[in-house]
């Protein structure tokens, strides 16, 4: 392609790109690009991680598992296994819903931690993540009303902003989100769903109780609403008594969406996660993922099945779960010295994340800068709220380093805070 003047026009003007000796007079630009991608925007997690990607920084921004942690030999033999027997199979086409072998194992495992379930009623998405991203397209029409936590798993924000929901947060306390603001906002705003993550909360790491989720059940049944409720951390649990799925209590049987996900208790490169549904709103995501991705990684699928057959998933997570206890410890016991006085935090029983709070006044989003120069990061906390940020609000992964490294990165955080 060469640029040619057009006579008669001012130097530099009128021109335009030329093919074949064909000069194009009036070019115009091609069409922008949908509202709802300046809408929604990108993560600020993810940016955050790409600035602090360098081996020397103490990372407590990122959700990252800790990679040492995988079981990278069983993995590995699953695959192989696979790739020997059925490799014709294996890199093959599949069916949308999941490989039949791995939603049995999914059904069993659903089963046994006391939420009756069958294979048919189990999809497999290509990460939880996927799983949002295909209830929204299957429950919500732009100008919808969807309710969330306060704060919010921000990527589940940005799944309802891309569809074009109208996002209302639920404000709440230490032990999750108030059931009468819920009542009062959804007879307000009649809302298709309220989103919730009741077990080690991404990103305040608190767990709803049974009462409340009772209360939480009692309320979408009373107002008519869809309960999406996330559980990617709810194996790791270190202290404590697991606590009932929503899904599982009577009052929420119709009407609650329970996701899980393989990416914190084996691997998040596998990209295995899957959601339980009643049968007409399963139906509908299995048309949305048609249209996503025909079906998730069909290897990936069998050698995830192939590792439950085999392997002990659950002593490997209780071992996971042991380590991340550890360095949630060697977090909470630096934490005093390293943020301002007058800060607060909390004390999850698993998962993977602490919250913290600064003095009125501080803004964390504003000293993140110097903490990068010191070579340790966090995550502001104002971008995990769909309303009014909390500037002085951060949340502070635990289990991506050793306990040793947790202490110097903290060592390092008072520098700036101290």
């Amino acid at each position: 392609m060469r640029l040619v003047r057009v006579p008669g026009t001012a130097a530099g003007a009128g021109r335009a790109p030329v093919t074949s000796g064909v000069t194009v007079r009036n070019v115009v630009e091609p069409p922008a690009l949908a509202a709802r991608v300046a809408r929604t925007g990108g993560s600020p997690v993810r940016d955050i991680l790409a600035v602090t990607s360098r081996p020397e920084v103490v990372n407590f921004a990122g959700g990252l598992p800790a990679p040492e942690l995988f079981d990278h030999e069983g993995v590995a033999a699953a695959f192989r296994d696979v790739l020997a027997e059925s490799s014709g199979r294996a890199l093959q086409y599949a069916t949308t819903e999941g490989e039949p072998g791995l939603r049995t194992a999914l059904a069993e495992r659903t089963t046994v931690r006391g939420l009756a379930t069958g294979a048919d009623d189990v999809l497999v998405t290509t990460g939880s993540q996927q799983g949002l991203s295909l209830l929204a397209g299957a429950l919500i029409d732009p100008g919808d009303t969807v309710l969330v936590e306060r704060p919010c798993y921000l990527a589940a924000i940005q799944a309802f902003a891309f569809a074009g929901a109208r996002i209302v947060a639920v404000p709440g306390d230490g032990d999750g989100v108030d059931p009468g603001a819920l009542d009062r906002l959804a007879a307000a705003h009649r809302p298709k769903l309220f989103y919730s993550v009741p077990t080690f909360q991404n990103p305040t790491g608190r767990t709803m109780p049974l009462a409340r989720r009772q209360a939480v059940a009692e309320v979408a049944a009373r107002r008519g609403l869809w309960l999406v409720e996330d559980d990617p951390y709810g194996e790791l649990r270190f202290e404590g008594e697991r606590v009932p799925w929503i899904a599982s209590l009577d009052a929420a049987a119709d009407r609650t969406v329970l996701l899980g996900s393989f990416s914190k208790v084996m691997a998040p490169g596998l990209r295995l996660g899957w959601l339980r549904a009643p049968g007409a709103l399963r139906r509908a995501c299995v048309v949305a993922k048609q249209s996503a991705d025909l079906h998730t990684p069909t290897v990936n699928q069998l050698a995830a099945a192939r590792y439950l057959a085999d392997r002990d998933l659950d002593a490997h997570v209780r071992t996971v779960a042991a380590a991340y206890g550890e360095r949630r410890d060697a977090l909470l016991g630096g934490l005093a010295d390293a943020l301002p006085e007058g800060s607060v935090w909390n004390r999850p029983e698993g998962g993977m994340f602490v919250w913290a709070r600064l003095p009125d006044g501080e803004d964390s989003g504003a000293r993140l800068k110097e903490a990068v120069a010191h070579d340790v990061a966090y995550v502001p906390g104002a971008p995990f709220h769909s309303d009014t940020p909390d500037p002085a609000t951060l949340r502070l992964c635990f289990v991506t380093h050793t306990p040793d490294e947790i202490r110097e990165g903290l060592r390092r955080l008072g520098k700036v805070f101290r």
